[in-house]
């Protein structure tokens, strides 16, 4: 993040400003950005299919223009081409629940402690996505019921950072606290003798 860093220094902003919105901008963006690393590889491997089909699709139909004539061949063919069908199916349905995973481990974001294990308890069949890949409708009843059920899997909630614990002593010279009753007494016991 130093090139944002940078940039809004260069916009006026002081250091303080800076370094609150850098922390900011890193828990949000997570849950509203893929890491480049992740869409170039789903890239790549959709492109890597779709070049294979349509690989598949001209050889076949090359191989039925020269078997023309040849009923074996022409099943055999036939069978093939049924096998392209089917496998072109299974890798929509794979690139589908690889867009809904996605989509839900930017919705659920940094809200859960392992988000492949939280989307492994969600019904996927009930989720629906949009267009544009993000999550329609489907995931908000599912996670606060998963809140409720399973609430080791989320983070706690922290609104700010605030500190709890031991309180400094109120009034007196700056020495000690509270005295324990306990030890006062034994104190006492043992100065007598």
């Amino acid at each position: 993040m130093d090139w944002l860093k940078e940039l809004l220094k260069n916009a006026g902003l002081d250091e303080s400003k800076i370094d609150g919105l850098i922390g900011d901008v890193n828990k949000e963006l997570p849950k509203h950005f893929v890491p480049k690393s992740q869409y170039n590889d789903v890239v790549d491997a959709r492109k890597k299919a779709e070049k294979e089909v349509t690989d598949r699709d001209k050889q076949l139909a090359d191989l039925k223009e020269a078997a023309k004539g040849n009923e074996d061949l022409q099943a055999q063919i036939k069978k093939l081409q049924d096998d392209n069908k089917t496998a072109k199916e299974k890798y929509e349905a794979e690139l589908k629940d690889l867009q809904l995973t996605t989509a839900l481990k930017l919705a659920l974001g940094s809200d859960v402690h392992d988000a492949d294990y939280a989307i492994l308890q969600l019904d996927k069949s009930k989720i629906e996505i949009g267009e544009d890949g993000s999550i329609k409708a489907g995931l908000e009843d599912q996670v606060k019921s998963l809140r409720e059920s399973k609430a080791f899997l989320f983070k706690p909630e922290t609104p700010g950072a605030t500190f709890k614990g031991a309180k400094p002593a109120e009034g007196g010279s700056g020495g000690g606290g509270a005295v324990d009753p306990v030890a006062a007494e034994i104190s006492s016991i043992f100065s007598q003798r």
